[in-house]
């Protein structure tokens, strides 16, 4: 396998590039990480690869598991009804302050977010759509103004990924285009209460497009995933 072409990788940037890899699903669900293979993948120490690991586990994105290394982590069905629970829970009422703090500004970051999005999807990149889904909704948060609520919602949307990774049955899973739109549209007239509620259907409809009796084929081989 070649070596990742940087030699300036820090524990950060280590967690950030597999973080990445596992929102656009390059690194499904039980993905052993091996910290041999990742040390030679970036050309790092053991050392530097496992304080990654270990910062990715805080983040409930990678399992330690005793005796038999790091994987990605598989949420339960349990874990799944309670990741979105939470979020329908956060998310409505963030639209909703949104709406009201909303700028031109960050209309045309959002749209702009959907156009790339858009462009994924008709590219068949569904990974990658799947982060500008999850990116949308960050973006929703951080509008908001709620610096400790924004924390929670991108680490339910982390987890989310894995969920949808996992147990998705349609495209559907992915954030439904027109449901954007219509949040957008909403943004633009200020009106918080039609966000809240298009939030809340928004949700409702990613949960019902979720198996969760499904369990995803088994994963890809990591060199293969951390190959550029």
């Amino acid at each position: 396998m070649n070596k990742i072409d940087d030699t300036s990788w820090s524990r950060d940037a280590i967690a950030a590039d597999l973080e990445r890899a596992i929102h656009e699903h390059r690194l499904p669900p039980g993905t052993k990480l091996g910290e041999d293979d990742l040390a030679e993948a970036y050309g790092i120490s053991r050392t530097i690869v496992r304080a990654a690991l270990l910062a990715l586990s805080h983040r409930h994105l990678v399992q330690l598991r005793r005796n038999r290394g790091a994987f990605v982590a598989q949420p339960t069905p349990r874990e799944a009804r309670e990741v979105f629970e939470a979020r329908s829970l956060l998310e409505p009422r963030t639209a909703h302050s949104a709406a009201l703090r909303m700028t031109e500004a960050d209309l045309a970051l959002l749209n702009a977010n959907i156009r790339d999005e858009h462009a994924a999807l008709d590219a068949g990149e569904n990974g990658r759509a799947l982060l500008l889904s999850g990116q949308f909704h960050l973006e929703v948060a951080r509008i908001a103004d709620q610096t400790t609520i924004e924390a929670v919602i991108s680490e339910l949307i982390s987890r989310s990924s894995l969920i949808i990774a996992l147990y998705w049955r349609r495209r559907a899973a992915l954030c439904e285009t027109q449901a954007h739109h219509a949040l957008l549209d909403a943004f633009a007239r200020k009106d918080g209460a039609a966000a809240e509620e298009l939030m809340k259907n928004h949700l409702l409809d990613l949960v019902a497009s979720l198996d969760l009796r499904n369990v995803a084929p088994p994963p890809a081989s990591l060199r293969e995933a951390l190959q550029r």
